[in-house]
């Protein structure tokens, strides 16, 4: 029996081919070297407010673009800098949001947790925990009312499934056989809590089980792994068989937050989860299987820092919001005719 599931999962590796690893490390440098130059931004007082990095959890977006189409819809939670990138968003356009520029997806209005960009179909980083979950769940009812055949990927954190919207959007889910796949990022940390602290139930995924929800635990360091999880969901999603609770097991390398020294996890942990780096672990295939040679590998940074670069002057050389900024986007225009322009 393990030999054959053994020869199972290297059957599915095979799958992916040349284009689709160097896609993978192509977005996931992309992502890190964006992430990281944010970090040394906020340090200098360039960016203000609550920034929460995705640093080594890059392979769950690029696993999971693997399997999307443009038409399909994701919606997040506050660590949201690199799901908007994966769907297509100019990095230029995300940094000037962090700056808080006219220029930025959000009108320079949302600032780090507040990222959303409609033509991409990115429904939004949103701050207060689990709140955007039934949001997911709504976003699938309109795709399945309008009888597409689009998903919705509804992202949010270990800690978010301790609120009671999570388990209400699961319920009503699963009820309609709405198309959404619900993904909790388990990076293991709840801000500063462990996971073992906060639940009696310390393999997430079963929680779906008591919907009678398909639910799977998935490896969140690999693409591979979490492009063929995603795959079969969102088959089953298309195919009009309802929603999947994936729980994909991750870990972020930075504090919760640009104000978290993260002392609460040992030295020891850190450097293990460093052992699995995602892009390590793809630059490895790529280079076995000679995709690649190290002068190409060698462009695509050089490509990606300038991308990078890019976007800081971009944000920097954009305008602030005007004041009256202040009075727009609050009401729908049309059903509020009387506020100002």
């Amino acid at each position: 029996m393990a030999m054959n599931k053994t020869m199972e999962k290297k059957e599915t590796k095979e799958k992916y081919g040349k284009e689709t690893y160097l896609r993978w490390y192509e977005l996931m440098t992309l992502i890190r070297k964006f992430e990281e130059r944010v970090g040394h931004l906020y340090i200098q007082q360039k960016i203000r407010g609550f920034c929460h990095l995705y640093i080594g959890q890059e392979a769950i977006v690029a696993g999971c673009e693997a399997v999307l189409t443009p038409d399909d819809k994701m919606i997040t939670t506050y660590r949201d800098h690199a799901h908007p990138i994966g769907r297509g968003t100019h990095p230029k356009f995300i940094m000037a949001e962090l700056f808080g520029k006219i220029t930025g997806v959000s009108k320079g209005k949302g600032g780090s947790m507040h990222m959303f960009d409609k033509k991409h179909n990115f429904f939004g980083g949103h701050g207060i925990v689990g709140a955007h979950i039934p949001m997911g769940a709504g976003i699938a009812f309109a795709d399945k009312y309008n009888g597409t055949k689009h998903v919705t990927l509804c992202f949010m954190g270990d800690g978010a499934i301790r609120q009671g919207a999570f388990h209400e959007a699961l319920n009503m889910a699963m009820t309609w056989k709405l198309p959404v796949i619900f993904v909790i990022e388990n990076n293991q940390y709840a801000m500063g809590t462990s996971v073992e602290r906060t639940s009696n139930v310390t393999e997430l995924w079963k929680l779906g089980l008591a919907y009678d929800m398909p639910s799977f635990p998935v490896n969140g360091m690999k693409c591979e792994d979490v492009a063929d999880a995603l795959e079969e969901a969102a088959a089953r999603a298309r195919k009009g068989d309802g929603p999947t609770l994936l729980e994909i097991r991750t870990y972020r390398y930075k504090g919760h937050s640009m104000s978290d020294p993260a002392k609460y996890r040992t030295k020891e942990e850190l450097e293990c989860f460093k052992d699995q780096d995602p892009i390590s672990s793809v630059l490895a295939t790529i280079k076995d299987k000679k995709f690649a040679s190290d002068e190409e590998i060698e462009a695509i940074d050089a490509k990606n820092k300038a991308i990078v670069e890019e976007s800081v002057q971009f944000a920097e050389e954009s305008p602030i919001p005007s004041l009256d900024e202040l009075y727009k986007d609050v009401y729908h225009q049309k059903d509020y005719p009387y506020i100002m322009d």
